[in-house]
């Protein structure tokens, strides 16, 4: 029986083949390229097709970069130097780099102002942002805001001092009465830093010399500068709005309910370019005679009634997502109302709406440029205005428009690439 199965096996391996490398089609570039961009026939004609196209822009694009010109007085002088007319007039931007960025009448003097600003942004939004950082950080975020606009307007640091006490007031009357009452808390604390705002204003006229910059006044602001303040202030503002309208309009109390559905549905409803109209020309025929209402604070309100509307919907719909037992548990837990929403409800509500709400952030940021519509010279209009209403550059169109597209998407890639990464990072599932 053993020899017959012996005789029966043809071959014993005594030893391992060497481990072979994988075919060249199967690793590497190669299998990315076939994975990717060649997996079927349909796909290879659109890689084809694509690659055309981008060898057509590339064609025009890289040959007008190369023979730009980027020292020269005007326009003509540009031409005479490019002859046929091939390469870019870039020398606009070297020659009105500081009036794109900081507007055309800011001081010169005071540009570091604005950009230390800027700076500062990074390092107050940083710990808001990641949640790694140290928790003392918070200290400038919270200061940030008083610091920022006495950099941009000047005057004494009184200013942003008392209405960093009256803010602090606030939330320490808030704190007293909030064990009574939400409403009592909030409102208490609201009236404690009016109060306190109101003494400062008969405090500060007395001490304008006091740490005092250079004041600028608010039609002096434009350029770059101007659609950044719009996009921080109101992208920041917008956000706590929506989420109280969309608590608002999921309230059971009906005329909470009711307040916020005509709010949101009337300003959805409503072009941008309507509300900053009305920002400019009509809001002033409802004022006192004599008032002087900021038109960048006008322009703020507006836009951030507008944003806080879009994202108030964006938040709803990450509510209507959640299952009905999250807030069955919460109940579960003994949690009031507040307690509820801060801990257990919102923040699955907010995960959910990252996508939207960042969608809502850029298209809000790329929509600061409609001020310019109302004369006010942000980074277009000061394209549209004074740079290319002047005889030296009038006639320079690509340059600019691409400068200033190529500063808008700087800004909005780092958002949406910011959006993207903390996605990961908030992912709970293993897909």
């Amino acid at each position: 029986m053993a020899d017959t199965h012996s005789q029966s096996v043809a071959y014993v391996r005594e030893s391992m083949v060497p481990q072979q490398p994988a075919p060249v089609s199967e690793t590497g570039a190669i299998k990315w390229l076939r994975t990717n961009l060649f997996s079927n026939w349909f796909y290879s004609i659109l890689t084809l097709a694509a690659i055309y196209v981008i060898y057509l822009l590339l064609s025009i694009l890289i040959p007008w970069i190369a023979g730009g010109v980027w020292l020269a007085s005007d326009i003509r002088e540009c031409r005479a130097i490019t002859g046929d007319g091939a390469g870019g007039c870039f020398a606009v931007l070297e020659d009105r780099i500081w009036q794109l960025l900081f507007g055309f009448s800011y001081p010169s003097e005071a540009y570091w102002r604005p950009t230390l600003a800027l700076v500062l942004l990074f390092v107050a939004a940083a710990p808001v942002l990641f949640a790694s950082l140290p928790r003392a950080l918070l200290i400038v975020t919270a200061l940030y805001p008083f610091t920022a606009y006495w950099l941009l307007w000047g005057g004494t640091i009184l200013v942003p001092t008392f209405a960093l006490v009256g803010v602090v007031a606030g939330y320490f009357a808030y704190r007293a009465l909030v064990d009574r009452s939400f409403a009592l808390g909030f409102f208490g604390g609201v009236i404690v830093a009016f109060v306190v705002w109101w003494l400062a204003g008969f405090v500060t006229p007395a001490l304008s010399d006091v740490l005092a910059l250079q004041a600028v006044q608010s039609r002096d602001m434009g350029g770059f500068m101007l659609n950044l303040i719009l996009g921080v202030v109101c992208v920041s503002l917008s956000l706590p709005i929506g989420i109280v309208l969309a608590l608002g309009r999921q309230s059971r109390l009906p005329i909470i309910k009711g307040i916020c559905v005509v709010f949101i549905e009337f300003v959805r409803g409503v072009p941008l370019i309507t509300l900053l109209f009305v920002a400019n020309v009509v809001l002033a025929y409802f004022l006192p005679p004599g008032t002087n209402f900021d038109l960048i604070l006008r322009v703020i309100i507006m836009i951030t009634m507008f944003a806080s509307a879009y994202i108030a919907e964006v938040i709803r719909g990450g509510l209507a997502a959640l299952p009905r037992g999250q807030f069955e548990g919460a109940e579960s837990l003994g949690l009031d109302y507040w307690q509820s929403m801060r801990l257990i409800i919102l923040p699955q509500a907010l995960k959910i709406s990252i996508p939207g709400i960042v969608n809502v952030a850029v298209g809000l940021f790329k929509d600061t440029t409609l001020v310019s519509i109302i004369s006010m010279f942000d980074l277009v209009g000061m394209i549209r205005g004074p740079i290319l209403a002047s005889t030296d550059w009038n006639g320079v169109y690509w340059e600019l428009y691409g400068f200033a597209a190529l500063l808008f998407f700087v800004v909005c890639y780092g958002i949406s690439q910011y959006s993207q990464w903390l996605e990961r990072q908030l992912a709970t599932d293993h897909r």
